[in-house]
């Protein structure tokens, strides 16, 4: 599965990332009832779920109403967070909310020069963010989309200048920027506030990965939540759901240059990072400092293999340091071992590897090590082997067609 958090039209909030998740089926009442819950702990609140048109969409509006709270400190704030208990509220979801208050006290700390001990929550530290934030969490995990791949689209922003507990800020707000590291964003299309740090941590919390554009998928379904403006164009954040035709996963990039190797020895590190577990490992040429010549070895690996990896690197090389891109995202294709009898001298048992886009095979190949041995046992030159082979799998896939 797949769901696309897409608030390129009119950023994002809680309430707006509850309403979205309601609307796409997560539990109604099971929602409000947690949210008025963990509230509760923070002095309470009503929460209110309508229908509503925003500029000619239906969308979900969930309406928390609640009183205005003083500063609570962080660590104040958590003692209270903690003391939270329902038996909805499971350790994942009050896990999951924990981060995304720590990721907004974080940035609270680092723009206002502070340690974590010494930071007040103010806007989102009363009960209606408490709600959205076990809301939003809730519903997350009620949909399942822990299990599912995530992505988020550029997130609009918003713009000019609004006021805040700490006076005339601009937007978007520094905390909402600070928490958006890494996310792609812009600014307007309105002088209004857009993107709020709560659901600038919540965006942050659930997306895997970012782009500009959809990803390939199958839509199944869609959900909109409603902002509380009106504004001249549809407030609502969309996200969307749907099926994949390619599956997804997560894997470790190592890299680092070498220039003081033997051909023999870089021959070597293939086998052995294989050994440890690499998916797979490459060796290109470059020029570096100095203008000397030398390499750039590039290994894929599980994040579970990586450290096995890295070690292995560092041992076989000799290198002081290798460069790590965690989480990184590939696509792959469902892939098949389709054994064959093909006549090449007689009749030989040839097996091919296939990849399948739903149930299209769209590439294959003869596996080398069979054509290796026909060309072996037959003396026909290995090139001949592979092509007769590759000749013979066609012949097979059309007459696949034809039945």
């Amino acid at each position: 599965m797949v769901v696309v958090i897409d608030p390129q039209t009119a950023g994002i909030s809680g309430n707006m990332i509850v309403g979205s998740l309601i609307d796409l089926g997560a539990h109604l009442e099971k929602v409000v009832e947690v949210m008025e819950y963990a509230a509760s702990y923070f002095g309470g609140a009503d929460v209110e779920v309508s229908s509503v048109n925003k500029s000619g969409v239906q969308a979900t509006y969930v309406n928390v109403k609640c009183e205005m709270a003083p500063s609570i400190k962080y660590p104040d704030f958590l003692e209270t967070f903690e003391s939270i208990k329902h038996e909805l509220l499971t350790p994942p979801v009050m896990e999951f909310s924990r981060g995304v208050f720590h990721h907004i006290a974080q940035s609270e700390s680092q723009i206002h020069g502070l340690s974590l001990d010494e930071v007040h929550f103010h806007e989102v530290g009363a009960a209606d963010a408490v709600a959205d934030v076990i809301g939003s969490a809730f519903a997350y995990f009620n949909l399942n989309f822990d299990k599912e791949s995530i992505y988020a689209l550029p997130v609009a922003l918003g713009g000019g200048i609004i006021e805040k507990s700490h006076g005339r800020i601009p937007v978007p707000a520094p905390a909402t920027l600070d928490i958006l590291k890494g996310a792609p964003s812009f600014g307007g299309p309105v002088d209004k506030e857009l993107t709020t740090p709560t659901g600038a941590a919540l965006l942050m919390a659930m997306a895997d990965n970012f782009q500009q554009f959809y990803p390939p998928f199958l839509h199944q379904s869609t959900g909109y939540g409603a902002g509380s403006m009106d504004l001249d164009f549809p407030n609502v954040l969309r996200i969307s759901r749907g099926l994949s035709p390619l599956k997804q996963d997560k894997i470790v990039l190592l890299e680092t240059n070498i220039d003081h190797l033997s051909g023999e020895v870089l021959g070597h590190i293939f086998e052995r990072l294989m050994n440890e577990g690499a998916l797979d490992v490459t060796i290109s040429p470059l020029i570096m400092k100095k203008n000397r010549p030398g390499q750039l070895l590039r290994v894929l690996c599980k994040s579970k293999d990586s450290e096995k990896v890295l070690e292995a690197i560092f041992r076989e090389t000799g290198t002081l340091g290798i460069r790590t891109f965690p989480q990184v995202h590939r696509s792959i294709l469902d892939r098949k071992i389709i054994p064959l009898e093909v006549d090449i001298n007689g009749k030989r048992k040839i097996r091919f590897k296939v990849g399948v886009l739903g149930q299209q095979v769209v590439n294959s190949r003869v596996e080398y090590e069979d054509a290796r041995r026909v060309s072996q046992e037959t003396g026909i030159p290995l090139k001949e082997v592979m092509e007769k082979a590759d000749e013979a799998f066609k012949l097979y896939l059309i007459n696949q067609k034809d039945d």
